[in-house]
C-alpha cells in the first residue's frame, strides 16, 4: 500500500511540475544563461590568455559553470516538454487525476 502511495505522490508531483510553465521556462533560460557564461569563460581562457595557471583555473571554472548550466537547462527543457506529454497521457488514462471533472 505504501508503494502505491509513493507512486501516486510521484505522479502528482510530476503533474504539478508540468503545470508550472512559467517557472519551467525560467529554469530553462537560467540554464542557458549559465551555459553561455561558462562557454564564454572557456573561450576567453582558450583564445585570450597565455599559457599559465590562471588560464587553466579559468577554464576549469568555465567548464564547471557550463556543465551546471547544461544540467539546469536540460531539467527545464524536460519539465517543459516531456513532462507535459507525460501529464497529457497520464490524465487521459486516469480520469481521477483530471482537474476538470465537469464533463462525464
Amino acid at each position: 500500500m505504501r508503494r502505491g502511495n509513493l507512486k501516486q505522490r510521484l505522479r502528482l508531483r510530476l503533474i504539478r511540475r508540468a503545470d508550472n510553465v512559467k517557472q519551467n521556462l525560467t529554469i530553462l533560460l537560467l540554464g542557458i544563461g549559465l551555459f553561455m557564461i561558462g562557454f564564454i569563460a572557456l573561450a576567453i581562457a582558450q583564445f585570450l590568455l597565455a599559457q599559465s595557471l590562471p588560464r587553466e583555473i579559468l577554464a576549469l571554472v568555465g567548464l564547471i559553470i557550463a556543465i551546471c548550466g547544461a544540467i539546469t537547462a536540460a531539467f527545464g527543457y524536460i519539465s517543459l516538454s516531456i513532462l507535459r506529454i507525460f501529464r497529457f497521457l497520464l490524465t487521459d488514462s486516469q480520469p481521477d487525476l483530471k482537474s476538470d471533472q465537469s464533463h462525464d
